[in-house]
């Protein structure tokens, strides 16, 4: 009779004592496990700290009674094996109870220790209100805070799946929560633009979420924890749970000669075989082969331990079964999201050496949970990342439904070496309740073949913030946005031109042919659309922002630090129930995506009088700071918002001073935003009126304003360059250049000129006062920001070529001046 011995006796220890039970029944099976508990739920332990799961009983799976009575397995929890001697075969215990130190021989030997959470030597880590949540005890432990101190605040250092998860559960038992993570994001599976999503809806559920930031230390200080940030930033909490990452408890391998990589994983073969042919391991402990990259790695997942140890007792009881790898396929509850991973993500193919557009292409789309014409539909945001040949590398969805099914559909795929033109042809179970008859795993392999097709190609958020920071690049894009008035009224990228989708035919002469075209929707499927009518009307360069403005708000969440509550603070306190007007008209916009409940929005509230109350609810995450920003260019009055499970709930009152219904009854009203911006057409080209719209300009953009000068007829001769420059003209093009000055320093005097005396008197004075030159103040006006426009209209009339005018300049029509007046409190003509 054989005997195998198990060091372990959660995920993977009780698995594999169990599978080993169930293919030998004559086989002797001793399990040590150091704690008192085996065979626990430590995946739902945050999720009884918030009582979300109410017995603790049921995170027992399995006790020692239980494994001994169903399985005739030797169950010895409280027992710590100090020791492997391969060469004897033998281990060294100590029972933690009894103190009796014994020794335990085996003919085979399953390492299944797991891995521990770290806890690095930050000064002050031990204190006694700082915790860990790993076993059944720490759960207990924190619970216990948690009912008899009531603790008001808690700091969870460390942005992963526990810490997230916990951070939750926490806020769910009544705790204020900071979230403080060293890196520039949460959720190190998914990439820095999914991140934002889950930063953006943690802040809205009032959780401060501190980034970048790592801790110096830690102090107690009157029965509280002073954490103090590595930026001399102090966080004062009750208690404080360390969540930083876990490493492998190898020790024992590593103690007794068993080959272990750089982190401490065990080395196993492809049949989870170590070093030594008398011993195996599985779990968290192990190293494994990457299923999509083939290299090692350490993937600490309880999906992959337990298969890990079916195959290992497979193996043991005589079989040959290969592990193949894992993909590290995941998912999480963060708030009101599910984020979920599967394969390689593009940080660790930039890592590895690997460029986008030449290795990999990646696209993300914006997406619907089901049928957006049946009730509940919620968005959802996918990133695929593929290879060139259409093999797929990786995935990552976030959304608040429908996102586990959707990361196992494309899981499955990977699995069996599908490609993106697999996911296309997937046939899916459609019904309104749950999918679209276009399921958003076919909209991956739809988008990803167009990509590959060359029929539209992407540009992402922080890709396009890059352009527009370029200051070299000035003159050489337009952003587009094809959305509706009313949509832009909610928000658009600065500096973009508006031609809505229907018009865009009839106005492409508007558009310059050289230029790179980004056009931009909410989600991006009007986009896409505006860039295939381009791309077929001769324009070669066009890049459709990735899943549109809905995305590329998330990336650029105005509340980079605070906690979400300011829109809340914003609300009026008004009884609404108290008011005698007519009826509040309530309508139901969910399952509507963006910009679908601003239209709707905008189309009730214009029936109503003012005065009058709308109560909209909306499933669209975007749609409270959405309704908010647009309330406010309106002057309508946003009184309320709030959130139920998965809708935003907000009340709108009509703009107006008072109710109809009572004229006594005033109310302060809200005035819609006011623009900002400064806009002056150049009309003329003399050398004082140019001056002073510099100098105005210069003064606005030193307040913090917008500023945007439009340059036309005589005022382009400001902006050319002052060497000739050989380009090809008509006959009369370069007469008129030959006429005109050419550059700021040709500019003369619209009065007391007297043949270029009173010019050259100016300049001195003007050198002799310290008052900078034209040419100064155009360099200025530049490096401040102040976009230089040359009216492409003027120039084609003028004869003047792109190639005369200095760098710098951005080239358009009279739409995109009148786009930035839109947004102007000052419009100046010189």
């Amino acid at each position: 009779m054989s005997k195998t011995v198990i060091i372990g006796g959660v995920a993977g220890g009780a698995t594999a004592a169990a599978r080993l039970r169930r293919k030998d029944e004559s086989m002797e099976i001793v399990m040590f496990e150091r704690g008192d508990y085996i065979s626990y739920a430590n995946c739902g332990l945050p999720y009884y700290i918030g009582d979300v799961i109410q017995s603790r009983d049921a995170l027992l799976l399995q006790t020692p009674s239980t494994m001994k009575a169903k399985f005739n397995i030797d169950v010895r929890t409280s027992c710590e094996v100090q020791s492997i001697n391969k060469d004897k075969q033998t281990l060294r215990v100590h029972n933690l109870k009894t103190k009796e130190e014994y020794e335990e021989s085996y003919d085979t030997l399953i390492i299944a220790t797991g891995s521990s959470p770290l806890k690095p030597p930050i000064p002050g880590i031990h204190s006694s209100h700082i915790y860990t949540l790993w076993t059944v005890p720490d759960t207990d432990a924190i619970k216990e805070v948690i009912q008899k101190e009531v603790p008001k605040s808690a700091a969870v250092i460390g942005g992963g799946f526990i810490g997230l998860e916990m951070a939750e559960n926490l806020k769910k038992a009544g705790i204020d929560v900071t979230i403080i993570e060293m890196m520039d994001q949460v959720m190190a599976p998914v990439d820095y633009e999914m991140a934002q999503l889950l930063h953006e809806n943690i802040r809205a559920n009032q959780v401060e979420l501190i980034l970048k930031d790592g801790v110096e230390s830690f102090q107690e200080v009157n029965d509280q924890t002073v954490i103090h940030l590595k930026s001399g930033k102090i966080v004062t909490t009750d208690m404080v749970l360390l969540s930083i990452g876990v490493r492998p408890n190898s020790s024992l391998a590593k103690e007794a000669g068993l080959k272990v990589n750089a982190r401490g994983g065990i080395v196993v073969d492809e049949f989870l075989q170590t070093s030594d042919e008398h011993i195996y391991a599985v779990g968290d402990v192990i190293e494994v082969t990457h299923y999509i990259s083939d290299s090692k790695t350490m993937i600490p997942l309880a999906g992959p331990a337990n298969k890990q140890a079916r195959i290992c007792a497979d193996n043991i009881t005589g079989a040959r079964v290969a592990y193949k790898g894992s993909m590290g396929t995941s998912a999480a509850q963060i708030f009101d999201l599910t984020a979920a991973a599967v394969g390689l993500n593009e940080k660790s193919l930039k890592a590895s050496g690997k460029q986008k557009g030449k290795d990999y292409e990646t696209i993300l789309i914006n997406q619907k949970s089901h049928a957006g014409y049946y009730p509940g539909a919620t968005p959802i945001t996918l990133k695929l990342i593929f290879g060139k040949d259409g093999s797929i590398y990786g995935a990552q969805i976030i959304g608040q439904d429908g996102v586990d099914k959707r990361i196992d559909t494309i899981a499955v795929t990977m699995r069996m070496k599908g490609t993106i033109s697999d996911l296309a042809e997937l046939e899916l179970a459609y019904a309104p309740p749950y999918s679209s008859a276009k399921d958003p795993v076919n909209m991956l392999g739809f988008v990803a073949q167009n990509v590959l097709e060359g029929l539209v190609s992407f540009i992402e958020p922080l890709e396009l913030d890059s352009l527009m920071a370029d200051q070299s690049q000035k003159g050489t894009y337009t952003i587009l946005d094809v959305t509706e008035d009313v949509e832009r009224m909610v928000f658009s990228i600065p500096g973009s031109v508006h031609i809505p989708l229907g018009k865009l035919r009839s106005r492409l002469g508007e558009l310059d042919k050289n230029q790179l075209i980004v056009p931009y929707c909410s989600i991006g499927i009007r986009s896409y659309n505006a860039a295939r009518i381009l791309m077929q009307h001769g324009f070669t360069q066009v890049k459709v922002l990735a899943a549109g403005t809905s995305f590329y708000k998330s990336m650029h969440d105005d509340d980079n630090s605070g906690t979400g509550k300011e829109l809340q603070k914003q609300n009026s306190s008004e009884d609404i129930s108290s008011c005698d007007c007519k009826e509040i008209k309530i309508i139901d916009c969910c399952g509507l995506q963006c910009p679908g409940p601003i239209m709707k929005v905008h189309e009730e509230l214009s029936a109503l009088k003012p005065g009058q109350i709308l109560q909209v609810s909306a499933t669209d995450m975007g749609f409270a700071k959405d309704i908010d920003a647009w309330c406010r260019r309106t002057g309508n009055i946003l009184l309320k918002t709030e959130r139920k499970e998965r809708e935003n709930i907000v009340t709108i009152k009509k703009g107006s001073d008072r109710c109809e219904c009572d004229a006594s009854q005033a109310e302060a009203k809200v005035a819609p935003i006011s623009p900002q911006g400064k806009t002056l057409i150049v009309f003329s080209g003399d050398l004082d009126k140019v001056l002073a719209s510099f100098i105005i300009a210069n003064g606005a953009a030193a307040m913090g304003r917008p500023v945007t000068m439009f340059f036309t007829f005589w005022g382009l001769n400001a902006l050319r360059k002052e060497t000739k420059q050989h380009v090809s003209k008509t006959f009369v093009e370069k007469m008129f250049g030959t006429m005109m000055p050419r550059g700021a320093g040709k500019l003369k005097l619209s009065k007391m000129n007297m043949g270029g005396m009173g010019t050259k008197m100016m300049r001195k004075v003007m050198k002799d006062k310290n008052v900078s030159s034209l040419e100064e103040l155009m360099k200025k006006a530049m490096d401040n920001g102040i976009k230089l426009v040359a009216c492409t209209m003027s120039m084609d009339v003028m004869g003047i070529k792109k190639e005369e005018l200095i760098d710098g300049i951005e080239f358009a029509g009279v739409t995109s001046y009148l786009g930035n007046a839109e947004e102007a409190n000052v419009n100046l003509f010189v």
